[in-house]
């Protein structure tokens, strides 16, 4: 007789699973020998008093994980399962270091440069985009999408760049990914591992840590002038891929001079197969004046590499990103990645594709760039106000952040461990620094982000950061 412990007041479905995981158990503590035979299904379910399905449904579960076996018209038997190594001893739970904890937004208030305004987003016109992305792609939607992604929407991105970026491309020349670090990752693994890249720094420490920590490759690090990378830096250094922010550098904000620009793509001449990757992460949003051409549009080598996201433009979530790739080396990419599984989600694309087209997209960055130029005024004149002469705002009108210098005796470490206990999240300039530097100064610069914040926050957010800094 077989002896279980079950709840027969639970529903039937329960029940099978029940019987089920007390057998299956019974079978791991060996309380059954190898090839044993079971009762019978209409003896097991008359001794447990429930039904035979309920029997039947236990030991076809078994019978499919292998547990028991049957012979035709004998009935179910064990199965001789291979023992573990070391049974009783089970390895302990999640260490408490590893464990997440649930994130406690209330009550605080952000200067993050990472977020989008999601209270502006048009859902509406993007969920009317949905619906003509689900109506015309059906088909689609049900196969994997070209390893660059669906040509009608790099073709719409291709056509999108040109008339607001001046990037000079055909759809063939666009991979689509989930991001810049993706993308980053797809293009030097068709490289050399003695490939030299050079940054700007302080610069986009993600972008370091995967160049430098994953992919293993050798960094020279570039200091900045007036006029953008310090171009004597450049000429010395042993790069074959400059790695820049020329639109709106990231983090400082500063706006590459054309003749800057003019010099490094004059460097890119003195070598086979140097390149720039230009970085053109938030360039659809500049104030006061028209937006500054991207360097691509000034290459007439196809030497620059293209980077966009829809990160800031959109909504982060979206993970929408793309690369524009010079001929060359569109060639290499194609015969390294011909058979990657593309990462997107092709109604997610399709969609965007129909918001551009419908013209939702431009509509929506004119309002933006008028709502965030306001908040932006708001938050400058407010800071001014209370900091007086110990901050100094490089006030560039440009992208989603800026740089402010204050003066005061704290540390870094110091004001972000303040800056926690008020619950106001911030980013200094040391998490960009990709040289060491020292952790004190009596000017300590935040990289302010003004996204995300509502312009009824923005006074108590200053006055929170006044209490951080003093």
């Amino acid at each position: 007789m077989i002896l279980l412990n079950i709840d027969k007041k639970q529903h039937a479905g329960h029940l099978y699973q029940q019987i089920y995981k007390e057998l299956k158990q019974k079978i791991l503590d060996r309380k059954y020998h190898a090839h044993e035979k079971l009762p019978a299904k209409r003896a097991l379910a008359n001794q447990l008093d429930v039904s035979i399905n309920t029997i039947t449904n236990a030991y076809e579960q078994l019978l499919e994980e292998g547990y028991i076996y049957s012979i035709e018209r004998s009935g179910y038997y064990i199965e001789d399962i291979t023992q573990f190594v070391d049974y009783q001893t089970k390895t302990e739970n999640l260490p408490e270091h590893l464990k997440e904890q649930p994130t406690d937004e209330e009550g605080w208030l952000s200067f993050s440069h990472m977020t989008a305004n999601v209270d502006l987003f048009p859902f509406k016109d993007w969920l009317k985009s949905e619906k003509e992305a689900i109506k015309h792609h059906q088909a689609e939607l049900a196969e994997i999408a070209h390893f660059q992604g669906p040509y009608q929407v790099r073709k719409r991105i291709a056509k999108l760049i040109g008339l607001n970026r001046g990037v000079i491309c055909d759809p063939e020349q666009i991979i689509l990914s989930v991001g810049t670090q993706p993308l980053i990752k797809q293009l030097f693994s068709t490289q050399s591992k003695n490939t030299v890249v050079a940054m700007e720094s302080p610069g986009y420490s993600r972008i370091f840590s995967l160049l430098s920590q994953q992919l293993q490759l050798s960094i020279d690090l570039l200091s900045l002038d007036s006029n953008g990378v310090n171009i004597d830096e450049v000429e010395q250094s042993n790069a074959d891929f400059l790695f820049v922010t020329p639109s709106h550098h990231f983090p400082t904000g500063e706006i590459m001079t054309i003749s800057r620009r003019i010099e490094l793509l004059n460097w890119t001449l003195k070598k086979e197969n140097r390149y720039i990757i230009e970085d053109d992460y938030d360039s659809e949003f500049k104030y006061k004046t028209d937006n500054i051409p991207s360097l691509q549009s000034l290459d007439q080598h196809q030497r620059v590499i293209y980077l966009g996201t829809f990160s800031k433009s959109l909504l982060p979530s979206f993970r929408i990103s793309y690369m524009v790739l010079p001929p060359n080396l569109l060639e290499i990419y194609r015969e390294k990645h011909g058979n990657l599984i593309h990462y997107n989600n092709t109604l997610v694309l399709y969609t965007l594709h129909y918001f551009i087209q419908s013209g939702a997209y431009d509509s929506h960055i004119k309002r933006m760039n008028h709502q965030y130029d306001v908040k932006r005024t708001l938050l400058i004149s407010e800071l001014t106000t209370t900091f007086g002469n110990n901050i100094s705002i490089k006030d560039i009108p440009a992208g989603l952040h800026f740089v402010a210098q204050f003066n005061t005796k704290k540390t870094y470490e110091e004001i972000e461990r303040a800056a926690k206990g008020l619950k106001l999240e911030i980013y200094t300039m040391r998490r960009f620094y990709l040289k060491q530097q020292s952790d004190h100064s009596d000017d300590i610069e935040l990289v302010i982000g003004f996204a995300n914040i509502k312009e009824e926050d923005i006074k108590e957010a200053v006055e929170r950061l006044y209490q951080v800094m003093y």
